[in-house]
């Protein structure tokens, strides 16, 4: 298995996988938006997108975004999106993702890496979890929705 960072080229095997990504959190199929989406961050260098090829087929992904911390004065990358395909998980392809991720942003001089995952995701939690990753639990954390929120 292979992993290395995506370019444009990669969109049409990265965006069935994105597409897919996006279903799992409920979202209706759009392979066109999600064709945007990602070739908007790609052109204007706003995330980084690591693949996972077995013999040269995309298989999974990670999103990071780069962002700061105020407190740390220092850079950080916000590990978004992370998805596998279903017959290839358990297999080491996430794993082998994450770790790419802190890599990358170890070679960056980022102070380290942050993300969320869904209370119910207990398989990510368990990856995650068995990489080193601690679970936050001083902070809360509180969203917007400015679509549906009054102004």
């Amino acid at each position: 298995m292979e992993i290395r960072r995506a370019a444009p080229d990669d969109l049409q095997g990265l965006v069935p996988l994105f597409d897919r990504y996006r279903q799992f959190y409920g979202r209706p199929s759009d392979e066109a938006a999600a064709r945007r989406f990602l070739g908007e961050r790609m052109a204007r260098g706003q995330s980084v997108i690591l693949l996972a090829l077995d013999a040269g087929r995309a298989v999974g992904f990670v999103q990071l975004y780069p962002s700061f911390s105020s407190v740390r004065a220092a850079a950080t990358f916000i590990l978004n999106d992370l998805y596998v395909e279903p017959g290839r998980r358990r297999g080491g392809a996430g794993r082998r993702l994450v770790e790419a991720a802190a890599a990358l942003a170890r070679e960056t001089g980022a102070a380290g890496l942050s993300l969320v995952t869904g209370v119910d995701n207990l398989a990510a939690q368990t990856l995650y979890e068995r990489l080193g990753w601690t679970r936050e639990t001083r902070f809360l954390e509180y969203g917007l929705d400015l679509a549906t929120s009054p102004p």
